[in-house]
């Protein structure tokens, strides 16, 4: 099947499309009458962000930007044409690859972010960038210190993509759909039905649980299992309820103190 253009070309670029219509869905839900699904409220939205909307474009587009130049060097060192395998490849073969590749770029990403929760230094001065938005939105989901994106996103997705074997064509979709999760996470919205609340324990509950303050030494795991947090004891047990002024709100099942 011919692509027209590369594969390592689409592998580069189509998460970076994926990311920005995906969010815009988002973005266009958010601005109907689904207010009954947030997990924060407009105003809460917009009065405890400590970072313009705009600002937070500029650092997605400045992350995706320097992920693209080394998913290009990336390419570029290890290519070659895999077009042949991937047409013979099996399905338990390319389903190996992603169960791999999730459960190393899960590796990699709990580490490095617990890590960088603990030492106070990288915390104050990278990781409390992206944690400047404490009611999390889709298209906020890779803004991160450029210095953040490029540990903890690049190269564990280059680590993955390494690591599990896969193709350039397979990484189109498997690094696709890590972005769709990823946003998916950051999204805010609970709405009935979401494929990914249902076969997810790692979804946009649990993730906005950390970026509550009492929850932000807990659910460092992203973005797809929550199997870390549990064997490390970071994992935060949440209920779901309804809010108060309508929508829901995620809430721990017992008291934990914010170190």
């Amino acid at each position: 099947m011919e692509w027209g253009v590369s594969d390592e070309l689409l592998g580069t670029f189509m998460p970076i499309l994926v990311y920005w219509v995906y969010s815009g869905v988002y973005v266009l839900l958010g601005s109907g009458s689904l207010d009954n699904y947030r997990l924060h409220s407009r105003k809460d939205e917009d009065v405890k962000n400590l970072v313009s909307k705009g600002t937070v474009v500029k650092g997605v587009v400045l992350q995706q930007a320097i992920q693209a130049l080394v998913a290009i060097i990336l390419f570029t060192v290890t290519g070659n044409d895999d077009s042949a395998t991937d047409i013979k490849a099996s399905v338990v073969v390319l389903l190996r690859q992603f169960v791999t590749a999730m459960l190393i770029l899960d590796t990699w990403q709990y580490f490095m972010h617990r890590y960088m929760h603990h030492n106070k230094f990288l915390y104050r001065h990278i990781h409390s960038q992206h944690h400047r938005l404490v009611v999390p939105y889709a298209f906020g989901a890779l803004y991160n210190h450029p210095l953040e994106g490029l540990l903890l996103d690049t190269i564990g997705g280059a680590l993955s993509f390494l690591l599990s074997g896969m193709s350039p064509r397979t990484s189109i979709f498997f690094f696709s759909f890590a972005t769709i999760k990823t946003v998916d996470d950051h999204c805010g919205l609970w709405l009935p039905g979401n494929p990914f609340h249902v076969l997810f324990r790692n979804n946009t509950a649990y993730h906005d649980i950390h970026h509550q303050l009492y929850g932000s030494k807990y659910n460092f795991s992203q973005p797809f299992f929550n199997i870390w947090d549990r064997i490390f004891g970071t994992y935060m047990p949440y209920s779901l309820e309804k809010g108060e002024g309508g929508g829901f709100e995620a809430r721990p099942l017992k008291e934990y103190k914010a170190d």
